[in-house]
Parts: C-alpha cells; structure tokens; sequence
C-alpha cells in the first residue's frame, strides 16, 4: 500500500455553460459582452484578475478555478502594487486545496474584502469597457470558505453554493471500495481541526461544518439553501449594492445565464502524479487538476 502524505478535498463541480461559449462571449441588448473566464478556465488553477467598472465606480478581484498550492503566491504576486483593501472578491470555483484555501481565505481577510459569488464580464459600449457580474455560477467545496472570509458576504438568488466532505481525492472515485491507513485518518482529522479553527475565526457557524462533513464523496454535494446560507452565517447581506460598485445597469443590462447540464468533476491529483489539463469522461468525469508542487505530511494539501 502507497504512502499517502497529502489530503485531497473531493469536489463535485458543476460547470456553468449558460450563454457564455467556450470563446467567452454573450451578446445582450447592450452589445457584445465579453466573459473574463471561460468554462475551460474553471477547470484550471486558480486566477485572479482585475475587473474594471469605469467611470463610475470601482472594479472588483475575479477569482476563477481550482484553489491549489501556488493560489497563495499567486495572489500576493497579483496584489502586489494593487490597492485592494476593502475590495470585493467576486468566486467562481468548485474548490481545491483545504489548507491552501484557508492561506488564501485569511489573504483576503487581512485585506478587509467583501466577497460574493458570480461570473465577471466585460460590456463593449460606445463609452468604452465596463464590467458586471453574472450571478448564475458556482462556489462549491473550499471555495464556500473563501466565501467565509468576505467581512461583508452576499449570495445572489442564481447562485449555487455547495458543500460536502473532506476525503482523500485520488480514491474519491470509489471511496467506498478504497482503503485507508492510520495516517490517512490522521491527516483528515487534522486537517479538520484547522478548518474548524478557520471557520470560527472568519465568523462561521458550526453548522457549516456539521452540514458539510455529513455529505459523502458517493452522495452529490449539497446545495445550500437560503436559510442555510443565513444559519451558517455564510450570507451577512441580502444587498447586493454592499458588496458590488453601483453603476449604471438601465444602459447596459447585465448577462442572463442559463445552467446547462450539470457535470460531475473530481480531482484525481496524488503525490508526485503529473497533472494534465485535459479531463476524460468516466462514470462521473474525472478532472486532473495541477496542485503547483507535491504535499508533505506537515502541510497537507486538500484538493476539491
């Protein structure tokens, strides 16, 4: 039996198609709208980039993909020269590492951001570029965490946040089947701990804990519902204005999206495996996601 020395987050990731093609285009009654992340971008690491709303107010961080070991760095390298305190966070991820989750969450914390779920987009005007948020898009798995760390948390109607377990990822395809090692229940409990610890700092409630290590990797994630967006003090406002830069949205409508059909991901990545961008179709399809380096039991790296 292999010596597993990492802990992998498995996530179930649902994938938006709606009306933003693979090219990152949709066409509204503004004109042409350009999407920032694509579905294929959703699929890949981490990104971060800057989403400009001019000239009425302030842009917003877009954070689309995987959370994986380079995702702190990555971060501080974009922040770097940026003034972003007190800036908006807008997700779009099915989740990723656990342990480089909670870095990142506290990254934002630290910076005083606001956080909320959503898909940014790019509107062509006469008046130049501008951006919006389409809210039907996915926070699934660690990314619910990132969501906690928002000092201000809002959750559009459209979007679906879910949650389940922690569970060892390269035998979450099965993990029934699988077997496991006292070091394996070792690194699940600990890592618990500390997301534990994490989600009391942020201002969480148990009872997302308790509500997310009840649903299995053989069980489909968990979509919370509004009342438990509330309970579990995920959603800190029903105000959309708190969080997102008001502007002018009778000149140029914000994009409609529509969910496609729902595809299940899991990530497969084990220590030393090299990790492919490509997905291939299985039972439920499997995603092979970069984690950026390999894990050592002292610091686990959880991937959705």
């Amino acid at each position: 039996m292999r010596s597993v020395t990492s802990l992998r987050l498995c996530g179930l990731a649902l994938l938006a198609a709606a009306c933003i093609t693979l090219s990152g285009t949709v066409t509204t009654l503004g004109g042409e709208v350009r999407a920032s992340s694509s579905l294929e971008e959703r699929k890949l690491p981490m990104k971060f980039s800057w989403v400009g709303c001019q000239p009425n107010c302030r842009g917003w961080v877009s954070a689309v993909g995987i959370i994986t070991a380079d995702s702190p760095k990555e971060f501080d390298e974009f922040a770097r020269g940026r003034q972003l305190g007190g800036a908006t966070v807008v997700l779009d991820s099915s989740g990723g590492s656990v342990n480089d989750a909670i870095a990142l969450g506290r990254r934002f914390r630290s910076l005083g951001a606001l956080t909320t779920v959503g898909t940014s987009v790019v509107n062509k005007t006469p008046q130049g570029e501008r951006g919006s948020v389409v809210p039907e898009a996915y926070c699934e798995s660690m990314c619910v965490f990132l969501l906690l760390s928002g000092k201000t948390r809002y959750v559009p109607q459209a979007a679906h946040v879910r949650v389940h377990q922690i569970w060892m990822g390269d035998r979450a395809d099965d993990a029934k089947a699988a077997s496991y090692t006292a070091q394996d229940l070792m690194i699940v409990e600990r890592d618990i701990g500390r997301l534990a610890k994490y989600t009391f700092e942020m201002g969480g409630a148990g009872d997302l804990l308790s509500l997310a290590l009840s649903v299995p990797p053989w069980e489909e994630l968990h979509e919370m519902s509004p009342a438990e967006l509330r309970l579990t003090s995920l959603v800190t406002t029903d105000a959309v204005a708190d969080v997102l830069p008001q502007q002018d949205t009778t000149a140029i409508p914000v994009a409609e999206a529509k969910p496609k059909d729902r595809d299940r991901f899991v990530s497969s990545v084990t220590e030393g495996e090299a990790a492919p961008h490509a997905t291939k179709a299985t039972k439920t399809a499997e995603i092979v996601v970069p984690t950026g380096g390999s894990a050592t039991p002292s610091s686990a790296q959880p991937a959705q």
